[in-house]
């Protein structure tokens, strides 16, 4: 079993920056991959960011590339997310997951097999 556990959300002004942070328990953190997702009121959950187990390897959705970027700690059992030149379209309540299984990266929130609560972000024109 893993428990995730979001932090950092808030409100910022469109330009501004948040820093998203998830800590995670349970298993070994090390070994998994871990990913953000988002949900807008109405909307689906719609992938962010992952990074692979060793953080060698990062993917982004293609509206968050050169703004976003996804890091992790092992030794922390913590997965980031710094979020830049932030647009009122980045609102939504975002959620880390873990994916314990899989030999390749995904941006499928059915290949992960553990999730957050998630934490609002909130971005003002």
């Amino acid at each position: 079993q893993v428990q995730a556990v979001e932090s950092g959300g808030g409100l910022v002004q469109a330009g501004g920056s948040l820093r998203l942070t998830c800590r995670t328990s349970g298993r070994t953190f090390s070994s998994y991959d871990m990913g953000w997702f988002r949900q807008a009121p109405g909307k689906e959950r719609e992938f962010v960011a992952a990074i692979r187990w060793s953080g060698a390897v990062t993917y982004y959705r293609d509206s968050v590339k050169g703004r976003f970027a996804i890091s992790r700690d092992n030794a922390k059992n913590t997965v980031y997310l710094q979020m830049n030149s932030l647009k009122p379209e980045d609102t939504a309540v975002y959620s880390c997951a873990a994916r314990t299984r899989g030999l390749t990266g995904s941006s499928r929130p059915g290949d992960y097999d553990y999730w957050g609560q998630g934490t609002q972000v909130t971005v003002s024109s």
